[in-house]
């Protein structure tokens, strides 16, 4: 896959400037642009069609969440990934970024080398999560009510679209998938491509609340 085009979206300037250097650093990622708050982030994702954009959630004007929902709703950036990135670990924030669309979401504590990893998993198509948030999230999930049956869509799917349905909820990537299976990362890929045709999914992070939707995945103990 080719380099990682990246938008910048946070209210701080000198944060925007921190995070441009360290991401430009790499040979495979470029900032195309940055944005104070998400009216801006939306007109500057129009006319620059990154790739992933760094979203932050509360801004001025108009927040990040509500800036991602728009973004991910525009048919002419169905190629575009948000990547939630947040100082705070608030459980609304989690899920309302799911629901519009994020791909990710990282906190701000995290360090260089695992920020450029997030944007270049999302950039791949593959959701990250923070450990710590992903534990909160199934565990949300499971709390929540759900129907007793599995949904038409999941019926649909064969055994082996189960299995790796259920890896994706509890956060696997690709590679760790494949392990676990013992099948190929090409294997894996393949059954991601049907899962996402089969459950209209937009791309795998949707992937993760299917899962949990249907209560393939559990809270650990």
């Amino acid at each position: 896959m080719s380099g990682a085009r990246v938008l910048l979206v946070d209210d701080q300037p000198l944060l925007r400037h921190s995070l441009a250097m360290i991401i430009d650093n790499e040979p495979d990622l470029t900032v195309v642009g940055e944005a104070g708050d998400g009216d801006d982030a939306v007109a500057y994702a129009r006319d620059t069609l990154p790739d992933v954009i760094l979203m932050d959630v509360r801004m001025p004007r108009l927040d990040g969440l509500t800036a991602t929902r728009r973004i991910c709703a525009d048919p002419a950036l169905s190629r575009t990934r948000v990547l939630v990135l947040s100082m705070f670990e608030l459980d609304e924030y989690v899920y309302e970024a799911l629901h519009a669309g994020a791909s990710g979401f990282l906190l701000k504590d995290a360090r260089p080398e695992e920020l450029i990893e997030a944007i270049r998993r999302t950039h791949r198509g593959e959701s990250l999560f923070a450990p710590s948030i992903l534990t909160r999230l199934v565990a949300h999930y499971v709390a929540a009510p759900r129907p007793d049956r599995p949904t038409p869509a999941l019926r649909r799917l064969t055994g082996r679209e189960v299995e790796v349905l259920t890896l994706i909820g509890g956060g696997l990537s690709n590679d760790e998938i494949a392990t676990a299976l013992v099948i190929s990362v090409k294997t894996v890929k393949t059954h991601i491509t049907h899962l996402i045709a089969k459950l209209a999914a937009r791309d795998r992070a949707q992937l993760v609340i299917a899962a949990f939707d249907a209560g393939l995945v559990r809270p650990r103990r």
